[in-house]
């Protein structure tokens, strides 16, 4: 008999992805996207997971508007923290395991190394205090549960929902015709979201609790990653550097919140591949969407 599988936060970037990877892999997949099921209603949430009968479910929901979080905490912490107590209590009920993602973005950036799981936390702002807490609350509710940070994600679900995704941005604004000036020191991960749910799924299907982190490739600047996406789409766009000082944002950021996938590999998952190579894969699935051929 399949396993049976819930995707809450279906329609985003990696929501999509756990669907069709959870599918592919002949799990009984139900995806729920926030118009559906509303994770904010403790009530809407247990029914809804113990209607189903699932054996694991994947959080992919979140509240990402990193900046407008500065404004409205409460709407940051309701979904990411509180949503996220409300999803274990109801996983508890019924016995199923918990996939949880969380964030870069709960270190403070001052490392100058790849962030490690047992490295300390020390978010900068209302949206990874936020995340932060749904991690406690995931690990305070449920003995086994499986915890995923992840770095920058980009996936083709991003070419249907609202906000999008940097590489999509990179583009619109190369499009504008307008200089491009991206901050040169920030560093981060950049994550490929199909990547992203065939590791998970790895991780569950070996078992896995616990915390992992799974970021892409190597580290590399914001300002990097703007220059291959534009390699890889053949775009020659004015591209210019610039640095936190000169771009303030809401939100304060870690400079540097590079992950580091030593434990994933360790358990013998496959390594990410170079963020190159990620994005070449990131612009054939685009191809792919554009002309309407399946994936």
């Amino acid at each position: 008999m399949n396993r049976r599988a819930v995707v809450l936060g279906s329609a985003g970037q990696l929501g999509v992805e756990l669907v069709r990877e959870l599918r592919a892999r002949d799990y009984a997949a139900m995806g729920w996207d926030r118009d559906e099921v509303d994770i904010t209603d403790i009530a809407a949430v247990e029914n809804a997971i113990a209607g189903f009968d699932a054996e694991v479910v994947f959080n992919a929901a979140a509240y990402n508007q990193v900046d407008v979080a500065e404004e409205e905490p409460r709407a940051a912490f309701e979904v990411n923290a509180l949503a996220v107590r409300n999803i274990a209590l109801a996983c508890r009920q019924i016995d199923a395991r918990l996939v949880h993602f969380s964030t870069d973005y709960v270190f403070d950036g001052l490392a100058r190394h790849p962030y490690a799981e047992d490295d300390p936390t020390h978010p900068l702002g209302a949206y990874a205090v936020s995340k932060l807490a749904g991690e406690l609350y995931a690990q305070a509710y449920l003995d086994r549960v499986l915890i995923v940070r992840t770095s920058g994600l980009f996936g083709a679900g991003g070419l249907t929902t609202a906000r999008g995704n940097f590489v999509e941005l990179m583009l619109r604004l190369a499009g504008s015709g307008q200089p491009i000036r991206v901050v040169e020191d920030h560093v981060a991960s950049p994550t490929f979201a199909p990547l992203l749910a065939a590791r998970t799924v790895d991780l569950v299907d070996r078992g896995g609790s616990g915390l992992f982190h799974i970021g892409g490739g190597a580290p590399i600047s914001w300002f990097q990653f703007a220059r291959t996406i534009f390699e890889v789409a053949g775009s020659k766009p004015m591209l210019l550097a610039t640095n936190e000082r000169e771009y303030r944002t809401r939100a304060k950021r870690p400079k540097y919140s590079a992950l580091s996938n030593a434990k994933m590999e360790r358990v013998g998952l496959a390594p990410m591949p170079p963020v190159r190579e990620a994005v070449e894969g990131y612009f054939a699935e685009r191809s792919r969407a554009f002309s309407g051929i399946p994936a």
